[in-house]
């Protein structure tokens, strides 16, 4: 194996090809315990959040295998990285993030704020701080490089970059995953308040769900008997860390682009506890 790629979160191998000349190029995705938030890599790590990740993400593979094929191929991995990584195929990778929302928060509140649109999608007035959408919405983004922050695109913009045939069917795809996770978090408690959702093409050009899926990093998981629009919510997911770096606690100044500071051992432990909390929840598995 040789490597690949770093990115904020997963280091990413290429293995040697198999000896069968019609099986997929493989890659060895290794999910590490790094945490980012606004576009930069915090310091230290979460201990165990590449596994809780890994494990979060093979669940939900099968309860949308379905909907949409995913590009894992084996969990036998070499022993070092036992439990936070997949051999998964190696896919021509779709350059945007197809993010849906069931609920108003993060960035696509402040889009609303500004302007009412959220990638180009009117939605009524007078809506807060997480509250319920009356349908889920469609809303694409670019997936930026590393130290970059992803925008919000239209879907007319998600058209010029994958042609019309694809972004129809990854809008597609991505509102039926959605729809089915939701239903299957509300059913054990939680709130799906949106998600974003990567996708690749095959070389016979099939459309794979790839990355990760469903996980904390990945969405806003709030649990149900805490939701309120417009209150403050409790959430399983990377918005504590959000939240606690842009607190006076925290005293950094993201405007002038200074190094953000390091975690306190409180919030390293809380986060760590918020991820295996919603995936004890969501899975009915003891971490």
């Amino acid at each position: 194996m040789t490597h690949l790629h770093s990115g904020k979160v997963r280091d990413i191998y290429t293995v040697d090809q198999p000896a069968d000349p019609d099986a997929p190029a493989q890659l060895l995705m290794v999910a590490s315990d790094r945490i980012s938030a606004y576009d930069v890599v915090l310091e230290p790590t979460i201990p165990d959040k590449g596994e809780i990740l890994t494990r979060m993400s093979l669940w939900w593979f099968d309860r949308i295998a379905d909907i949409v094929p995913n590009h894992v191929i084996s969990t036998d991995v070499p022993p070092q990285v036992a439990g936070r990584a997949v051999l998964c195929e190696r896919l021509d990778m779709y350059p945007v993030e197809c993010v849906v929302r069931g609920y108003l928060s993060g960035s696509g509140f402040a889009d609303y704020q500004r302007t009412g649109l959220i990638s180009g999608v009117r939605l009524p007035d007078g809506l807060v701080n997480g509250s319920e959408l009356d349908e889920p919405i469609f809303t694409p983004a670019t997936k930026a490089q590393y130290g970059y922050h992803d925008e919000n695109i239209t879907y007319e913009a998600l058209e010029i970059t994958v042609g019309k045939e694809d972004a129809a069917a990854l809008r597609e795809l991505s509102l039926a995953a959605y729809r089915r996770a939701e239903q299957i978090a509300r059913e054990r408690g939680v709130i799906l308040a949106d998600t974003k959702f990567e996708f690749g093409r095959r070389p016979d050009d099939e459309i794979v769900l790839a990355d990760e899926v469903l996980t904390p990093d990945s969405s806003r998981f709030w649990p149900d008997e805490d939701w309120e629009p417009g209150g403050t919510r409790v959430s399983y997911d990377k918005q504590f860390v959000r939240d606690w770096l842009t607190s006076s606690d925290a005293g950094w100044d993201r405007v002038n682009a200074l190094p953000p500071p390091g975690l306190p051992d409180e919030i390293v432990d809380k986060t760590r506890q918020r991820y295996i909390r919603v995936f004890e929840q969501l899975t009915g598995e003891t971490f």
